[in-house]
């Protein structure tokens, strides 16, 4: 059966489909109530939610937003979830996708910085595409990479104390934090350097780590 992809405004998520949207997080080991997932539609920092469906049931969802962040054009995910399931990688990738469509038809024939929180080295896949990504092993952020990670750590109101502008990292509260969930098929095959960047995390506390890179003008056109 085919994947069904759809984007609406974060504040038309009625009650029924906040719930359904928190049972896909419980289902993923993320369990994000319907009341944390309210507020999150309700903050006007978080304006899209893009849904992927199989038939009748929820696979995938994103929570994120196309603004300008010090003037540049850029996609911020606040949270996304992907079923665990034999298709989890198409439907990631049709969460991305979908990201990447909305970006180029914002600002076309820009490059757009893509911004996210990871807590596991399995959900980098879904920047398969993105290019001079930050953090990246074997890598010292220069000024400019550092700034971005302070944006969006402000994006994200994360406490001034809590992050790590030289290693990207956001010390947890003991809460779960809201990050891109995914679990990769090959976990095998992820990069080792890529999965050492997670070793010092301490995910029991909500350790996470802030990610983001570059959507390249001509990598979006096809997505047109």
């Amino acid at each position: 059966m085919a994947l069904e992809v759809t984007t609406m405004d974060s504040v038309a998520l009625g009650d029924a489909e906040l719930a359904e949207l928190a049972d896909l997080c419980a289902e993923a080991g993320w369990a994000h109530e319907v009341g944390t997932l309210s507020k999150l539609r309700d903050n006007p920092d978080w304006v899209l939610v893009t849904r992927v469906r199989e038939g009748n049931h929820l696979r995938g969802f994103s929570v994120s937003s196309l603004v300008r962040l010090g003037g540049t054009p850029s996609i911020v995910f606040a949270l996304a979830v992907v079923k665990r399931s034999s298709r989890r990688d198409a439907i990631l990738k049709s969460i991305m996708a979908e990201n990447f469509r909305r970006a180029l038809m914002a600002f076309p024939d820009e490059d757009v910085l893509v911004g996210a929180r990871f807590g596991t080295p399995d959900a980098t896949e879904a920047f398969r595409l993105v290019v001079d990504i930050v953090p990246r092993p074997g890598h010292k952020a220069s000024g400019e990479e550092r700034a971005w990670g302070k944006r969006l750590a402000k994006r994200y109101e994360v406490p001034t104390s809590a992050y790590d502008d030289q290693a990207f990292t956001v010390t947890g509260d003991g809460s779960l934090p809201m990050v891109l969930d995914h679990e990769s098929l090959k976990p095998g095959a992820l990069d080792g350097d890529v999965v050492g960047q997670f070793g010092h995390l301490d995910t029991a506390r909500g350790d996470h780590l802030i990610m983001c890179g570059w959507a390249m003008a001509e990598d979006l056109l096809k997505y047109g």
